[in-house]
């Protein structure tokens, strides 16, 4: 006969009007449903780098250069070195300077010593925005090169579109931080296209090469910072490039297969295409094809790759990421799209006169839309657990959702102008800019042996029970979830809705994931002999939860 039991879920939506909720640093926390890891932020307005658990408390920090802010990204790589980019906070007297302008390329070990260090600020180029770092340990970085009205002229620009007197088009460059030197470039100048001029350069028929960058395109008032090209990602598996262009609202992708020569050109590379355009999506109108409807992309952030997000047919691929700043006027989405790379020809379908797909494969938003809105900045990250780490960057607000749209962690930057505030102050759009985060999971290579104790918060005056609080699994209510044995020391099994497609996960308490099964009907067994004693977290279809106790 089976034994029924009554079980227990956590309580973890605090009132909102409670004294006792956090305003800023963690804000919720459902441990059970959060990916087991450590998230790194590199805010805006101050110099230092954190790395923070799932109660929002410091593990690891870098202290920054005195004087310098973000310029704009950080990452940890699996050694446990630290690549960042800064600037000066004093940009007087700066040739080219805009948002998201950056100057120093700065690797630092764990302990924060500085390994190597690269500085392109001067009146002709300026670093800005994103690098990526490269399987052999060379850096990609993107610059602004300046170019003069006469020269834009005589590339084709329309002498109207030039009010600051200077083109700023964007170019990569690729760095051996062991040799110091500049082993490759490419250079959007020089693969222009224009129909504006046919007695200067680069004249054509511009709706015939979409691999061609259009020097008279423009959504920006024709501001010398043409591009602002604002993330930087590279594809390993066919060495190609992916550049997000927000003032174009597309992503570009290039091969990196080529030598600088070929990049220069239209001939050389895998691709065959040298230097020219693979690829560009989210906006056929920058390439005289379709209309405002056609367009997907409205000022896009953290275009990005995720090989881990394997698609059918195209299995060695991936898809692309992109967080979609201004595709509503009060909320931004998150979108996943398949650029359908033919590796066998080696390059991009186009039908009707347009790179594919006609569509996203899949938009997130948050439950809340209007609470993931932000006219710049921000990210997206697919986690080990396949939750999305989703930061909205003017608010400096990051949040863990699950496939089910289930709110699971949610965090607020709390610093105002580049100074911690205390724990419950309130901040509002831009006191906070968190240009990005990325978690990495518990077991990340540049974790191990490593002191992950935590070291306080980044907010003063922080209450420090707030995260016991959330996790208590004293505070617990009924819920009608069937298992049995209780308590479990073999095989627990446990019984589940009508349907054939039924989900169940088990978490410890800590929010390590150690069993998934799915396409379940009737009832799930699971072995728990070589399970540790203890407290487990149970979750069917992602909704129903309850806890399970392990003896041996």
């Amino acid at each position: 006969m089976k034994r029924i039991f009554t079980f227990l879920i956590a309580i973890m939506v605090l009132s909102a009007a409670s004294a006792q909720d956090n305003t800023v640093g963690l804000i919720s926390l459902k441990s059970w449903l959060a990916d087991d890891g450590y998230t790194l932020l590199y805010p805006h307005n101050q110099s230092n780098v954190y790395l923070i658990n799932n109660c929002g408390e410091i593990v690891h920090s870098w202290e920054g250069e005195p004087e310098t802010k973000p310029g704009n990204t950080a990452y940890l790589m699996d050694n446990g070195n630290l690549v960042l980019t800064s600037r000066a906070t004093d940009i007087t007297g700066d040739v080219i300077w805009a948002g998201g302008g950056g100057a120093n390329i700065i690797i630092k070990n764990w302990d924060n010593e500085v390994l190597y260090s690269y500085t392109l600020n001067d009146e002709n180029d300026r670093l800005h925005h994103d690098i990526e770092v490269l399987p052999d340990g060379n850096v990609l970085a993107i610059a602004w090169e300046n170019f003069t009205k006469e020269e834009a002229i005589e590339a084709g620009r329309d002498s109207m579109n030039l009010p600051d007197n200077a083109l700023w088009p964007d170019y990569v460059l690729e760095l051996n931080p062991e040799s110091g030197e500049v082993v490759w470039e490419w250079h959007a100048w020089d693969h222009l296209i224009q129909d504006y001029d046919e007695t200067k350069a680069n004249y054509g028929v511009v709706a015939d090469h979409p691999e061609l960058i259009d020097i008279n395109f423009d959504t920006h008032d024709g501001d010398a910072d043409w591009h602002h090209a604002n993330a930087i990602d590279y594809h390993p598996l066919f060495d190609q490039i992916m550049l997000s262009i927000p003032y174009f609202n597309e992503v570009w992708i290039i091969d990196h297969s080529t030598t600088t020569e070929q990049a220069a050109s239209s001939q050389g590379g895998l691709g065959g295409k040298g230097g020219d355009l693979l690829y560009r999506w989210g906006n056929p109108m920058t390439y005289r094809a379709g209309d405002s409807t056609d367009q997907k992309l409205f000022f896009q952030h953290d275009a990005h790759w995720n090989l881990d997000y394997i698609s059918p047919g195209n299995a060695n691929f991936g898809k692309v990421f992109v967080f979609n700043n201004r595709v509503g006027t009060d909320f931004s989405s998150v979108n996943i799209f398949d650029p359908m790379f033919d590796d066998y020809d080696n390059n991009y379908m186009i039908m009707d006169g347009q790179f594919i797909p006609a569509n996203f494969d899949l938009t997130l938003t948050h439950p809340n839309p209007q609470q993931m809105f932000s006219t710049g900045l921000s990210s997206v990250q697919q986690v080990e657990n396949n939750n999305y780490l989703i930061t909205v960057g003017r608010f400096g607000y990051t949040f863990e959702i699950t496939p089910d749209n289930e709110i699971v962690w949610e965090y607020i930057t709390p610093i105002r102008g580049g100074v911690s505030v205390p724990q419950g102050d309130s901040l509002t759009i831009n006191n906070n800019l968190t240009f990005r985060s990325h978690k990495y999971p518990a077991d990340f290579e540049a974790f191990d042996g490593r002191d992950l104790s935590p070291k306080g918060w980044i907010e003063t005056e922080p209450r420090e029970d707030f995260c016991d609080f959330l996790t208590d699994v004293n505070d617990l209510e009924a819920t009608t979830l069937r298992m049995y044995p209780i308590p479990a020391n073999r095989t627990l099994t446990i019984d589940l809705p009508d349907g054939n497609d039924n989900r169940v996960e088990l978490f410890t308490l800590g929010g390590q994931r150690i069993v998934f099964k799915s396409g379940l009907q009737n009832y799930a067994m699971i072995d728990v002999s070589e399970f540790q004693e203890g407290i487990y977290i149970v979750t069917v279809n992602g909704s129903q939860t309850g806890r399970v106790i392990v003896t041996k």
